[in-house]
């Protein structure tokens, strides 16, 4: 098999509809097959019993372009030889169409359509997509004997309080793998929100059905290609880079001082068109609530803010109907 084009990365073809001209091949100690545009899985050529399965996505929105540009240069770097790996790895590039058209998304928000839910929306142009990506994900971790991780890197639509933060995906009775939280905060992600409920998004489906550890990352502002600080960016960078190649440091003991943990307390849901999302359209994500703030209301539900600590998150008033359009959350601690 010959190797990858080094002028053909996988962003690169990705975005262009192209396809390497082999689908299959073997360079630097690497098996790498070429799954679909946006698809690529990655394993060693020789490896060690019981290796970790590692997927990594972006995209799932498609403005939302540093983590994709973090993604393509570990790939680049993998195949180029100069970063060994010691994981199987699958790279999930989400939404390509929306990538071409700097959107969001095409039809419908595609990180509302996992775990079943692309069915409610069959004329969505993420619909398709969102199945794909569930069966690919199931293919992936079913062979897995080693650790399975899932890491879907975002950026926020809107600033935030705190800029980097993830979203630990509701686990029914699994623990939270304190472990996998000192992780976070090696990689500079130190805010993080439990959540509560299933949800339709592409972590809870492989935490949920895989039996991951998975996690949504929001990493920064969105910004278009070219116009990235990725600096800003190499903390995860880093981490995600020490996952690859097996060279990760010793995980220190669980320390809650290094975390801020909230829970989400509801969702503000858009009922109909009469909903009022009662902030400043640049509202950042994490700012407080004022005990007793009329947050939303729609027709006759009003949503008052209750004990002073509590924040708003993902505020969008501008969502579909049936949508949320934020999340109350309150600081938390584990068990």
């Amino acid at each position: 098999m010959r190797p990858f084009e080094p002028a053909q990365d996988f962003l690169s073809l990705s975005l262009q509809g192209l396809q390497p001209r082999q689908t299959a091949w073997q360079q630097h100690g690497i098996d790498a097959h070429w799954l679909g545009h946006g698809l690529l899985q990655l394993s060693p050529s020789q490896p060690q019993p019981g290796l970790p399965h590692l997927l990594l996505s972006a995209g799932v929105h498609g403005n939302e372009t540093a983590p994709i540009e973090v993604l393509a240069g570990i790939v680049n770097d993998l195949l180029d030889g100069s970063l060994p790996l010691q994981a199987r790895v699958l790279i999930v590039l989400g939404n390509l169409p929306a990538m071409r058209q700097g959107k969001r998304f095409i039809d419908y928000d595609m990180n509302r359509l996992f775990n079943g839910q692309h069915s409610s929306q069959p004329a969505a142009a993420e619909a398709a997509r969102a199945a794909e990506l569930e069966q690919l994900a199931l293919a992936f971790f079913g062979g897995a004997t080693g650790a399975k991780r899932h890491y879907d890197l975002h950026t926020a639509i809107r600033g935030s309080v705190f800029e980097r933060f993830a979203i630990y995906p509701y686990l029914h009775d699994r623990p939270h793998n304190r472990e996998q939280l000192m992780w976070l905060a090696q990689a500079d992600i130190r805010t993080v929100l439990l959540h509560s409920k299933p949800a339709a998004t592409f972590s809870y489906f492989t935490s949920q059905h895989c039996q991951a550890d998975a996690f949504t990352l929001e990493l920064g502002k969105a910004r278009p290609f070219g116009q990235n600080d990725l600096s800003r960016f190499a903390g995860i960078d880093q981490a995600l880079r020490q996952v690859v190649c097996g060279q990760l440091p010793a995980s220190p003991p669980y320390d809650a001082s290094q975390l801020q943990l909230f829970r989400a307390s509801y969702d503000l849901i858009k009922h109909s068109g009469d909903f009022v999302l009662h902030l400043d359209d640049d509202v950042e994500n994490f700012t407080a609530l004022p005990d007793g703030m009329l947050i939303a209301e729609d027709g006759a539900i009003r949503h008052l803010a209750k004990g002073g600590q509590e924040r708003i998150l993902f505020p969008n008033p501008r969502v579909s109907i049936g949508l949320r359009a934020g999340i109350i959350i309150t600081p938390s601690s584990l068990d």
